[in-house]
């Protein structure tokens, strides 16, 4: 492996802070929680870590070709990582107090059904490549990754999500009473605001 352990856990540290941040995945979760608890609740988790394996190994493969054609183009996505996450912490902190809606389209009962929801949740979403197109070469240098290191950071971009999500599930009571008030959802999207823009802060000078 070329890339060091440091380097994994400051991506890792990031990952954990986008966990944090409300968002479609939670809204499912929050979802199917509640209306058959964790035994719903965990099969949609799964059908997440298609996408958070996917969507990584897709950005890094695509960022390499581009690399390989345009040289300076790395350099220019870190730049972008920097911005990503500056961008998406005052956004963050901007709608603070803004609430999540749920959908009653995720509650159907059965695994297979939370599975497929969980997988639409996140293949719904193609920007999510975006992200990680311009995430990735702020952490890791593209062009010299390994296959061992592609297999570290795909396995990093679904694990942390996946530990997630199961105690989110898991926790759903408590979770559901967090959610609901005003106040406690207005403090988390601050606290990950703050962390989002720490991290693009930080960025630069990895």
């Amino acid at each position: 492996m070329t890339i060091s352990v440091y380097d994994l856990m400051l991506y890792a540290g990031a990952l954990l802070v986008l966990f944090l941040t409300p968002g479609p995945v939670w809204v499912a979760l929050v979802a199917r929680s509640l209306s058959g608890g964790f035994h719903a609740a965990w099969p949609l988790a799964l059908g997440v870590v298609v996408g958070d394996v996917l969507w990584p190994f897709l950005a890094i493969l695509g960022v390499t070709w581009i690399v390989s054609v345009f040289s300076g183009f790395l350099v220019f996505l870190k730049w972008v990582a920097c911005a990503t996450f500056l961008i998406m912490g005052f956004l963050i902190i901007r709608s603070a107090g803004a609430k999540i809606s749920t959908d009653s389209a995720l509650t159907k009962p059965g695994m297979w059904a939370g599975f497929l929801a969980g997988l639409a949740v996140i293949l719904g979403n193609p920007k999510a490549i975006l992200f990680y197109m311009g995430m990735l070469p702020g952490f890791f240098d593209l062009t010299k990754l390994t296959w061992a290191d592609i297999a570290a950071i795909c396995f990093l971009s679904f694990l942390v999500p996946l530990i997630g999500n199961l105690i989110l599930a898991a926790s759903i009571h408590k979770a559901k009473a967090f959610l609901t008030s005003p106040k406690a959802l207005r403090r988390t999207n601050i606290t990950a605001g703050s962390l989002l823009i720490l991290v693009g802060l930080v960025i630069p000078f990895i």
